[in-house]
């Protein structure tokens, strides 16, 4: 039996999620718009860490649902909410309570699709090809966070954010045309099998250390993606579409000619070095004098973030009990919006007080120490066989390719 990874339902998601992660990506340039309004570094990380709000507080909502009612209406409803409040930003013209209530109303949309899509994604890959298949997948969020800075640079270039407000509105409302077709991914679960609640769910032993190091790869994330405009901006060194353009295609081609190597080799024996090269270029950022130092930084912040989120990914998967995967993402996804709540603040005081260089520095001390913590934290946690898979809805037999498989009750497979 082949392991196939390319199903419709795949690809369908696939091409969703890229729509979606265009919308969203291309806020990277949404700092410079706070800054032409008038907010300072600080607020701008309180302004741009204001969609974590409304996400974190909706997470265990969205997890439950996935887990009792399935992915699909999620998904759908996350795309009409998104479409929504992107065309809000059209109205916007002055800080002000306006823009901190679209702005929460973005992140309750963000936790919808973000989680949704992903754990649809997830339900689609076969367990042998976990990590691979997650990676591919994720393909679909790495490739916005090139095109989505580029084409911001293109459209700024050329008119104003009004236009650039209406191009992300197109992309909202392409996802929402692409996630029509899907089908419901949900799995059928062993008879009395029952989603547990939600922080009994989440609270189990195996998973707390992934928690963590998701915290400390979120937090650390929102260094650069949050703050590089307006270091660009102030400096001069650089741009925007440089870095990101040389993050993607380095997390990209990792993913297609070397996703395979977290499955074959081990996903910690890959995990470690990904996030030691996200530490280097922090530190590249740090030095940087010039637009070479900062591709550079991008190529190995890309390469850690190539492997790192897959791999993390791929392990909560294994570990959580079918019945609650929902939730398990939940936690998962949501704790980027948290990285991105503590991060912009405090990145944003270590600017204000420092300097860019200083930030960027304590960007690569917070990854260091965070992945020190988790290595001993999980270093009695090995990862599971895969399983043998099992039937999806509707009572169909599983398909070459199409099989979601997960340990059952991974509770006695804790990786």
């Amino acid at each position: 039996m082949t392991d196939r990874l390319l199903t419709r339902p795949f690809v369908l998601a696939w091409l969703a999620n890229l729509a979606q992660g265009m919308a969203f990506t291309m806020f990277l340039h949404f700092p410079g718009y706070l800054k032409g309004l008038g907010a300072g570094e600080v607020e701008i990380g309180l302004i741009v860490g204001l969609t974590a709000v409304a996400s974190i507080a909706v997470r265990p909502s969205v997890g439950r649902a996935m887990d009792e009612r399935g992915r699909r209406p999620v998904i759908l409803f996350g795309n009409v909410v998104n479409v929504a409040v992107l065309a809000l930003y059209l109205t916007i013209s002055q800080l002000g309570v306006w823009l901190y209530a679209v702005r929460i109303v973005h992140g309750f949309a963000e936790a919808l699709l973000f989680t949704a899509l992903f754990t649809y994604g997830a339900d689609q890959v076969p367990a042998s090809r976990r990590t691979e298949g997650i990676a591919l997948f994720g393909i679909s969020g790495m490739l916005p966070i090139a095109l989505g800075g580029v084409l911001g640079d293109v459209v700024l270039a050329r008119w104003d954010f009004d236009v650039f407000f209406t191009v992300v509105l197109g992309f909202g409302i392409l996802s929402l045309l692409l996630s029509l077709p899907l089908p419901e991914s949900g799995l059928v679960r062993e008879k009395g099998e029952r989603p547990r609640r939600f922080l009994a769910s989440v609270l189990k032993q195996s998973l707390l250390p992934l928690w963590w190091i998701t915290l400390v790869f979120s937090l650390a994330l929102t260094a650069y993606f949050t703050f590089l405009k307006t270091f660009v901006i102030d400096t001069g060194i650089g741009s925007v579409g440089l870095f990101f353009s040389a993050y993607s295609a380095t997390a990209i081609g990792l993913r297609l000619f070397a996703a395979w190597l977290p499955d074959r080799a081990g996903p910690k024996r890959v995990l470690y070095p990904a996030l030691g090269s996200m530490v280097l270029g922090f530190v590249v950022l740090a030095a940087a004098s010039g637009p070479g130092a900062v591709a550079v930084a991008g190529v190995l912040c890309g390469a850690g973030h190539g492997y790192a989120f897959p791999i993390v990914m791929g392990l909560v998967v294994s570990r959580a009990a079918e019945a609650d995967r929902g939730s398990a993402m939940a936690v998962f996804t949501g704790l980027f919006d948290v990285g991105v709540l503590l991060g912009g603040p405090a990145f944003g005081a270590v600017i204000r007080f420092g300097s860019y260089s200083s930030m960027f520095l304590s960007a690569a001390g917070w990854m260091l120490l965070g992945g020190l913590v988790y290595a001993y934290w999980d270093r009695s946690n090995p990862v599971p066989p895969a399983p043998v898979p099992r039937k999806r809805l509707g009572g169909t037999s599983m398909i070459p390719g199409e099989s979601a498989a997960v340990p059952p009750n991974a509770s006695s497979t804790d990786a």
